[in-house]
């Protein structure tokens, strides 16, 4: 006969461990929105009622990074063959922009043409790339297709998290799901910093190798699109245009004027500079920017 002590404390020793145990994933009402961002606390999806983008008119320069993103996108929206993409360089050209504009514009497209919105756009932050196996476990299998994306992505010293990533990317022994897509920002091609790859070549014993792992992690991006510097010339096509969608009535030699003066205050010229520039004019005018 059992001893009812003994009993008694294995009920609350099997209570205690349920209480320790992490709690199951929601299931996330993906009707409810087009963009979510990833909570691995939840672990859940938390959906984004108004994503903060720019219109894919308004972007400016990078025409061929954006018709080949675009069409990376429209393929995987159809369950074609596609890559995942690293969109790399210069700060403030429209990175993140054109990801978030991309997914859009291809829902846009598949709702026109009488289908529907089937892309989810699912933001990932940095510090939780080591979660995405879970990420990838609650999205398996859903009727959806889902562009993962991570801003700003890059690793530092004796940072192993880009493992998870790698492993997720391909090489896992699951492998990415059909439904899964990963794109990915960052101001490093290698997406990480140039003394830290300079460091594993003067320390290890085969410096090729030691190189070459953490170089493999920017290879699992089938897509590369680069992002360089622009012209005086496209700078102001990215004030103009700015200005035209606004309805800004400014004359054009003074627009042109405040314009280079305001970019050589801050020492460069980018997109994001050409929209700083909008917004401080329109504001010194006392106009609102309204769509």
């Amino acid at each position: 006969m059992s001893d009812p002590l003994t009993l008694d404390a294995l009920h609350r020793i099997a209570a205690a461990l349920e209480r320790l145990a992490p709690p199951a994933p929601k299931t996330a009402d993906l009707a409810a929105a087009d963009a979510f961002v990833w909570n691995p606390l939840g672990p859940r999806l938390d959906p984004v009622a108004r994503v903060n983008r720019v219109e894919m008119v308004l972007l400016r320069g990078i025409d061929r990074a954006r018709d080949t993103l675009i069409e990376n996108t429209r393929r995987f929206a159809e369950s074609l063959p596609a890559n995942n993409a690293l969109l790399w360089g210069a700060r403030g050209m429209g990175k993140s922009s054109l990801v978030k504009a991309a997914h859009a514009t291809v829902n846009a497209d598949l709702t026109q043409a009488g289908g529907s919105a089937i892309l989810k756009l699912v933001e990932i932050h940095r510090e939780d790339i080591e979660s995405l196996p879970q990420l990838m476990g609650l999205v398996r299998g859903s009727a959806y297709r889902f562009i993962v994306f991570c801003d700003d992505l890059s690793f530092d010293h004796d940072d192993t998290s880009y493992k998870s990533l790698k492993a997720v990317l391909e090489g896992g022994i699951e492998g990415r799901p059909d439904n899964v897509i990963f794109y990915a920002t960052s101001n490093r091609r290698h997406l990480l910093p140039r003394d830290m790859m300079e460091n594993e070549r003067s320390t290890s014993i085969n410096p090729g190798e030691a190189v070459e792992e953490k170089v493999s992690l920017s290879d699992r991006f089938g897509l590369w699109l680069g992002f360089h510097k622009c012209s005086q010339d496209e700078y102001l096509a990215m004030v103009s245009g700015y200005a035209d969608h606004f309805g800004l009535t400014t004359e054009a030699g003074q627009l042109r004027a405040e314009a280079l003066e305001w970019a050589t205050t801050r020492g460069s010229r980018s997109g994001r500079v050409a929209w700083q520039f909008v917004q401080d004019h329109a504001g010194r005018a006392g106009l609102r920017l309204e769509p």
